[in-house]
């Protein structure tokens, strides 16, 4: 295997002692064994490990030729979503097209434009959103796997009805496309009536897994990125996970555990390229839902650097020593720019000519990463050999492995997410949903 993703702890040997690495992948051998002879809490949501390998070959067959007829017939593809339903995709096209894809021509981009709702409950997003698509051709993917969380069920329902009556209810539903439960829910049951096509949420696999399933292939796709290459990049780094017991996603996730026990609070992941943004996103959904449980857990935070050295550099630099910090290294850059001497030296720059700002780059990652570690701020590195789906599909699955991993090794299941209906229960009362009165009452007193 080409491995183009890997984990470096080479900096660490003033935060960790040898014993302390040794006491901990004792743990994670044990963690790796409940991951993969599934005999863990949450073992029927395990089937994102084989996935690179046993998955729906016609499905994905499917996904190929919808991806095909979105980018013939529409201008904009809005994919709505919240949480898994949407994080891996948007990753994923961020990370793989252009910093400015929407921007592009038509020509240039060959592509729809593409756009997500459902992903928050602002009036304001939503209705600038349908201003921005105006009277173009549009499809809609809808991914939920019951039909009913709040925020996609309301984009939904305004673009069905926005498509519904630019096209007409038969033309529509052929430009709706359903990503839900194999078999039962809203979604399903009205993606049956309609006459929508339908891919499939999979039963063993959890939201925040699911970004190579058809809830994150068929918006991936519609960009035109070359899915059988992503899928392949996470094969090999499965396969890579299998055969080596102490592979860089097992280490990593013993070091994630090792700097939790010495005190640790929050994991900072920074990376230097915007592409990685999302990356962050769904990497803090990944293990923030994943291990926040029981009072337990790392929290996981990002920057995006150099940007937020000019803002939260101070805290990190001086602030309270409750951080490690993990860097994604993006080591080659699709294109640069090289910088050019001035007659008149004014912002003392000159001595930069014939540089690019992948050298410039580069040497503020080094440098802050020293700066940091000299504060006594912890920090391992993941190296990204390139921006390709390859390379991706490598790093989504290393992190996932890790996770699986890491969570048996913190004691908690990293498959459920009990704590997230608190809050929706709340909201319902206040909106005054049918069965919810007594509750709403009882809270507005409150407020």
């Amino acid at each position: 295997m080409e491995k183009n993703v890997s984990f470096d702890y080479s900096r660490t040997g003033v935060f960790v002692t040898a014993e302390e690495v040794d006491a901990m992948k004792v743990r994670a051998r044990e963690a790796r064994n409940t991951l993969l002879t599934r005999s863990g809490a949450g073992n029927d949501y395990v089937g994102w490990i084989d996935l690179p390998l046993d998955y729906d070959k016609e499905e994905f067959a499917r996904i190929k030729k919808a991806a095909a007829k979105i980018r013939e017939d529409s201008e904009v593809l809005v994919v709505i979503g919240i949480g898994g339903s949407y994080l891996g995709a948007r990753a994923a096209n961020e990370f793989l097209n252009h910093s400015f894809y929407n921007a592009l021509s038509p020509e240039e981009r060959k592509a729809p434009e593409i756009y997500y709702a459902g992903n928050s409950l602002s009036g304001t997003y939503l209705s600038q959103l349908i201003g921005i698509i105006g009277d173009r051709d549009f499809s809609v993917n809808v991914i939920s796997k019951s039909g009913t969380t709040t925020e996609p069920a309301i984009a939904f329902r305004v673009f069905k009805a926005l498509a519904e009556k630019k096209y007409g209810k038969e033309e529509a539903a052929k430009r709706i496309y359903a990503t839900t439960d194999k078999a039962r829910g809203a979604l399903k049951t009205l993606a049956d009536a309609e006459g929508y096509e339908t891919f499939v949420v999979p039963d063993d696999i959890g939201g925040r897994y699911s970004v190579l399933t058809a809830v994150g292939l068929l918006p991936i796709a519609a960009t035109g990125v070359d899915i059988d290459a992503l899928m392949q990049g996470a094969a090999d780094m499965r396969a890579y996970c299998m055969e080596t017991e102490e592979s860089d996603s097992f280490m990593y996730a013993a070091f994630r555990n090792i700097f939790y026990d010495q005190g640790k609070a929050i994991e900072l992941t920074s990376n230097y390229e915007p592409c990685c943004h999302f990356i962050a996103e769904w990497w803090k959904q990944l293990f923030g839902e994943s291990e926040g449980k029981d009072r337990k857990g790392l929290y996981p935070a990002s920057v995006d650097f150099t940007t937020d050295l000019h803002s939260m550099g101070q805290f990190v630099q001086d602030g309270s020593r409750s951080m490690f910090e993990t860097v994604i290294d993006i080591q080659s850059s699709k294109s640069t720019v090289t910088i050019e001497a001035e007659p008149v030296d004014l912002d003392g720059l000159n001595y930069l000519t014939g540089k690019d700002m992948d050298f410039v780059n580069d040497c503020a990652l080094k440098g802050t990463l020293l700066a940091h570690i000299d504060c006594d701020v912890p920090n391992l590195i993941v190296h990204v050999k390139d921006q390709t789906a390859y390379t991706l599909g490598q790093l989504f699955y290393f992190y996932e492995f890790a996770c699986g991993v890491s969570g048996y090794m913190l004691g908690v299941n990293p498959f459920n997410q009990p704590g997230v209906e608190n809050y929706k229960k709340n909201m319902f009362a206040l909106l005054g949903k049918p069965g919810y009165e007594a509750e709403g009452e009882a809270l507005k007193k409150r407020l």
